[in-house]
This record gives C-alpha cells, structure tokens and sequence, in this order.
C-alpha cells in the first residue's frame, strides 16, 4: 500500500509541475495564438500561480476533514478539465480561466500528496526516502514541462496534460487508501474566504506590476490584497478552530520549513522563470535551448534529492534545510555572469540543483513531520502556499528590476539581472540564516509537534 501511495502521490506531483512549468517554453506561440497584449503576456505566466498559491492551505485543511483521497481525485479532474478547456481556447480570456482552474487543480493534488505519504509511513527512514522521491517528482515535473513544450504543440501539451489528469483521477480512486483527520474539526470558512481573496487580489496586483509604471487600479489591489491577508492573520489568533493557527507555528520545524519555501520561490524559481526571456536576446537563445540550460538545475536537484535518503537522521530539518539553502545561493550569485556565456549559466544551475535537492525532499519530510499527524494536509498545504507565493512575488520583483520597460537594450538588461540576481540570494540567504536558527532553537529546546 505505502509503495502504491507514494508511486500515485509522486506521478501527481510531477503532472502539477508540468502543468506549472510548461509556458517557460511556450510563452511566444501561446500569445501569438491568441494575439495576447503584453498584459496578456504577463497573465498567461502568472495565472496558474493564482489559482494554486490560493487554493493550496485550503484543499489541504480540506483534504484533513473530507478524506486525502477524494480532494486528491477531485483536483486531477479539475486540472484535466482546465487543461482541455486551456487547449480549446480562442482568446487569452478564455485560455487565462483554464490556467487558473489548473492551479486550482494542481493545488489540490500538491497539498494532499505529502499529506498521503505522511499517512503511508511512519516518520523514520523510510519516509524520508519517500519524501525524497517527493523531491525528485517536483524537479522531475519542473525539467519535464519546458521540454515536452519545446517538443509538442502547446495545445497538444495541453490535451496530453487533461488525459493523464483522468489517468491520475482513476489511479488515485483505485489505487490510494483514504485518510482523515480523525475527529472532523469545523471548518473556518472565515478564514478559507479572507486568504483565498487575499492571495487572489494580491497575486493580480503583482502581476499588473511586472511593467512600470505601477497604475492607481495595480496599487488598490495590493493594497486591499494586504488588507484582506492581514484579516486572515487576526482571524486566525481569535478563531477557536483556526485553519493555520498561531500555535502551529510554535514549532521550530514548520517555521525553517515555511521560511525555505518561501525563499525557495523568492530566489531560484523567480530566476529561473525569468531566465529564458534573459537569454534570448543577450545569446539568441531558443526556448528549447533554454529549456535544456535549465535542465542542470532541475535534473540535478532530482539526483540530490534521491541521494537525501543517505543523510544520517541525526541531521535535523533545519541543518538539511540552511546548508542547501547556502549552496543554492553560491550557484545563484553564479548567475551574475549570464552574460559570460551559456556554459557560465550551466554550471550554475548545475550548482543550484545540489541544493534544491536536498532542500526540496526536507521540506516534503519537514512538512508533514513539523506538525500534528492529524493535520498533515495543512502542514503540507502552509508549505507550498508559501512557496508558490515566494515566486509569484520574486518573479514581479525579477521582472520589474530586470526589465520594467521590457524594451531595454542589452546593456541595461544585464545591468538589471545583476541587481535582481543580488537580491533573489539576498532573500536565499536570509532563508538559510533563519532555518540555522530554528534547528539551533529546536536543539535547546526539543519538544514534540503542537496539537491544534
């Protein structure tokens, strides 16, 4: 049962990270297919991201009450559906809808995913190699997007993206166990409501920010996004039965674990998600070639992260999750010399990717393991939330330092990527300082995963 569970959760994973990554590869003819302006651009790279950051904490709080198995199930059938509608569009309105509904999908089968491997195993060994098979999905997911999209046509990527989200469906129904939480907690309706409006209206105001200038209409929606999170936040300190409550958080584990994803996102993924349209003008680099460059980060992070497995257990979360996070930004820093040459950018990545590993599969162990067994999907579900939310912020940050015209010459290109690069490791850094002090809190006062 436990293999089955963590074949079906792990193929899940990879299938979300497709749909996630493939516009890396597949910006130009999806956009010209559509005749998109570059608002629409901007949209179509960024839509997917809405619909998962907002929906992650929310299926898996879900996913703990109904059942890992039926919310897993229900999201492969939102994201085949949204993926054939995404093929079937004929404007970018249309095709934007259907990428939201992927990341509302995909969120649903990311969150459950960890929690249904946490349920599978007991915490040791073996479910430390599982998470490190985890780990190796996402990168797989990640490396395999952009190079079916350089390969296929994109709405054929799409339609091929809706039959396996049926597959995934039918083998999650036959082949998965169902999990709960035990005694049902009531739901905080409340709080799904402010942070799923929260997140959505933020991450749109981000996206409209990706060109300067910044608009008055860009400006109310991140500032109403903001209000609307900060309200989350005080619900959640006065609820009696909060979804991620302040309590959680009261665990050094979950805090490193929260911390890495996000500067996971704020640093290497909003690289790496700008990099192709770094490299096409300064090396005339295709996107099929771009796509094979960042095969060095992701096909080594899935190598590193097989290899996590032979970490001695009496290295904790937050030591696995500062080291990897400091080699992730000696290869990013790499990147400052992008307009050196390809084979500059190659080997950084490949450096990058020794990190991400490692960090990857810890954060797929520390996600279920820093938090009650009864609340895995939320565990799983803060850890991914922070994530994607890191990269939707980093890669406005990216865009917008790189290229805020985005008609800049190659010169002042380079200038910008260079101030962006210093401050994704800026926030990579910060996030290894952080998960060093979590694991040194945690040795001076070790105490079990808080209960609520």
């Amino acid at each position: 049962m436990a293999r089955r569970t963590v074949a079906v959760a792990s193929l899940g994973t990879t299938l979300a990270l497709i749909s996630y990554t493939a516009p890396l590869a597949t910006l130009a003819p999806i956009a010209a297919d559509l005749g998109s302006s570059p608002s629409g651009r901007s949209w179509i790279l960024s839509s997917m991201s809405l619909g998962l950051t907002a929906v992650l904490l929310t299926a898996g709080t879900l996913a703990d009450r109904l059942g890992r198995r039926a919310v897993f199930v229900a999201g492969a059938v939102v994201l085949a559906l949204a993926s054939a509608g995404g093929a079937l569009a004929t404007g970018t309105a249309g095709f934007v809808a259907g990428r939201v509904g992927q990341g509302v999908g995909a969120a649903a089968v990311v969150a459950c995913s960890l929690a249904l491997i946490g349920h599978a195993l007991p915490p040791g060994p073996r479910r430390s190699a599982a998470t490190g098979l985890w780990g190796a999905a996402l990168a797989a997911g990640i490396a395999v997007g952009p190079l079916l999209a350089g390969v296929l046509p994109w709405r054929a990527l799409y339609l091929l993206v809706a039959v396996a989200g049926l597959a995934l469906a039918v083998a999650g129904r036959t082949l998965l166990t169902e999990s709960t939480a035990g005694a049902p907690r009531p739901v905080d309706a409340g709080g799904m409501v402010l942070l799923a409006a929260g997140l959505s209206v933020l991450l749109a105001g981000l996206t409209e920010a990706r060109r300067l200038p910044v608009t008055t209409a860009t400006v109310v929606l991140l500032v109403v996004g903001a209000l609307l999170l900060a309200g989350f936040v005080v619900v959640q300190f006065r609820s009696r039965h909060p979804m991620a409550g302040p309590q959680l958080f009261r665990h050094p584990g979950l805090v490193a674990a929260t911390v890495a994803s996000l500067a996971t996102g704020l640093g290497i993924i909003s690289l790496s998600s700008y990099l192709p349209a770094l490299l096409a003008p300064v090396h005339g680099t295709d996107p099929a070639a771009a796509a094979l460059l960042l095969l060095g980060w992701s096909g080594t992070s899935i190598v590193t992260a097989l290899l996590t497995r032979r970490i001695s257990e009496r290295v904790t979360g937050g030591v696995r999750l500062g080291a990897g996070l400091l080699v992730m930004a000696a290869g990013q820093l790499g990147l400052l010399g992008a307009g050196s040459g390809t084979g500059v950018v190659l080997a950084s990545l490949v450096v990058v990717g020794a990190g991400t590993g490692v960090v990857n599969a810890t954060l797929g162990r520390e996600a279920v393991a820093s938090v009650p067994p009864d609340r895995a999907g939320t565990g799983s579900g803060i850890n991914n939330t922070a994530r994607y939310l890191g990269a939707a912020i980093g890669v406005t940050v990216t865009s917008v330092l790189t290229s805020p015209s985005g008609d800049e010459p190659v010169p002042a290109l380079l200038a910008g990527w260079h101030v962006a690069v210093v401050v994704a490791t800026g926030f990579t850094a910060a996030g290894a300082a952080v998960a060093l002090a979590c694991a040194r809190a945690a040795a001076r006062t070790p105490a079990p995963a808080p209960r609520g």
